[in-house]
Order: C-alpha cells, then structure tokens, then sequence
C-alpha cells in the first residue's frame, strides 16, 4: 500500500464478486476490506483508493479509461507477465505514438468494460503522432465501445 496520497475512484459494478476477481488479478492483491455489497483495494501498484460498490445497472462510465504510469519498460513487461499469468486478456502496443507522447503501454479491460492502461512514458513528442490531435482517442469519445475501438482500422491509441 502507498503511503503518500492516493486519488479515489468509487465505481459501481454489475456483478461484485466477478469485479473482485478481476481486481484481485490486475492489482495483483486481495482487498482490504471487504463487506456485504462493497470492496475497497489499496494496491501497492499505485497511489489508488478504489471502491467498488455494488449495483446490478451499472454499465462502465463516462471516462475515457483510467492508467497507471510506471518508472521503466521493464515494470511495464514485469505486470504485463503478472497479469496474463492471473489470465486476464491483455492487449499490447509497445512503441505507440499517439497523444503527443511514445508509450509502451498493455490495456486490460474489467467486467464493466472500464479500460485500464500499464505504460511508461519513453518520450514527448511535438506531434502527435498515429494520429492528428483531433482524432486521438476519437473511437471511444464518440460512445464506441472498446470492443468497437479495438476493431477499428484506426491506428490503436489511448485505449482504442
């Protein structure tokens, strides 16, 4: 667990138990606590207090995705491994330009269909680069749903 501060993210979610599950392999740790209907994760991963909370209509949410920046590549291919070990589906873009930045970066998607990125930063770009700054993530700004964004012709960026 981080001791510095972490941001909170409270999510609902459809099936509880099947969000704990996938939690529990992407963070790499069980939760820290845990009630009828609620779970809270402090992963050692990233300053996050994340609170699920139990609610059978919920259907993902209005963010884009949500990631986590490590220090290096290898921290990057270090939870990569961790994560296809635990047997999520991952989807890799190593080298990715996109957004203004090169990344490499992994994405991994949870049972509400919220998309969650592990990536390093490798450098800035003054362009943005795959795509024009208007178009970057434009799949899922336009109510795509990642599926439909992974599916597309479009050069894979910023969760699509």
């Amino acid at each position: 667990m981080s001791d510095y501060p972490k941001i909170h993210l409270s999510f609902p979610v459809r099936d509880l138990d099947r969000s704990v599950e996938f939690y529990k392999k992407f963070f790499g740790e069980d939760p820290v606590k845990t009630h009828p209907g609620y779970v809270k994760f402090l992963p050692s991963i990233a300053p996050l207090n994340l609170a699920l909370y139990a609610d059978g209509k919920a259907k993902g949410d209005g963010a884009n995705h949500f990631g986590i920046e490590v220090q290096d590549h290898e921290s990057v291919l270090r939870h990569l491994l961790r994560i296809r070990i635990s047997g999520l589906e991952t989807r890799e873009e190593m080298d990715c330009d996109c957004c203004f930045a090169n990344q490499d970066k992994f994405w991994v998607e949870d049972p509400d269909g919220r998309e969650w990125e592990i990536y390093v930063l490798n450098r800035d770009l003054d362009e943005p680069g795959g795509r024009d700054d208007e178009d970057c993530c434009a799949e899922l700004k336009s109510g795509d749903t990642a599926e439909t964004a992974r599916s597309s012709d479009a050069t894979a960026c910023c969760g699509g």
